[in-house]
């Protein structure tokens, strides 16, 4: 296990699954939304049992991203002293349209207690109003806390190998940065939606 934990702030859909990539490159075991999934289709899921379930799951691994894990840096920062917190952003614009095209209508209870709606098609104001309200308390929160925290541009190019080794303070790898959602993979996970949906079944 790595000495210092870290986890990524950011909302789905800002690159969180390529920094994920990225930091298992860096010899960190990634928590993600797959420790959670059963829980998106629990209608009296509360988050309570989303942080009791994250602070356990946390222990065991060195670094988390995705949903969950970006609601919950308050626990976090208490339960791990010394952890390392990395805010990745994009453009508004092009967040929603991309949480539209990957989640569109399907239901999603941890998604209704983030944003107060089950999926984002219809609700795209909603969840706009959510993620900046997210970002700029992230940033009030770990104000005057730069060893510990870093925020990345998605649209300015921050996020790349020197920004995150120079933080995380490891050896650049000296290969590409990895790009989980390419075209291809957004491709094969339509069709998986689109599979499940013929047969009456829930992501």
């Amino acid at each position: 296990m790595k000495s210092r934990k870290v986890f990524c702030l950011g909302f789905q859909k800002t690159g969180t699954s390529s920094l994920g990539l990225a930091l298992e490159k860096l010899g960190y075991k990634v928590a993600g939304y797959y420790q959670f999934r059963d829980l998106a289709h629990k209608d009296d899921v509360t988050w309570n049992e989303i942080t009791g379930r994250a602070l356990e799951t946390a222990k065991r691994y060195d670094a988390a991203q995705d949903t969950p894990w970006p609601l919950l840096y308050r626990e976090l920062d208490a339960a791990f002293p010394g952890a390392r917190f990395i805010l990745i952003t994009r453009d508004r614009d092009a967040w929603i349209n991309s949480a539209v095209k990957d989640f569109a209508h399907y239901p999603n209870a941890i998604h209704n207690l983030i944003y107060g709606s089950p999926c984002p098609v219809g609700h795209e104001e909603t969840w706009l109003a959510r993620y900046d309200r997210h970002n700029a308390e992230v940033k009030a929160y770990f104000t005057d806390r730069p060893d510990d925290f870093i925020s990345l541009d998605m649209n300015q190019g921050d996020v790349n190998w020197d920004n995150l080794c120079r933080f995380l303070n490891a050896p650049d790898p000296g290969i590409a940065w990895p790009h989980a959602n390419t075209r291809r993979v957004k491709r094969l996970k339509m069709r998986y939606y689109k599979l499940l949906g013929k047969l009456g079944l829930k992501a």
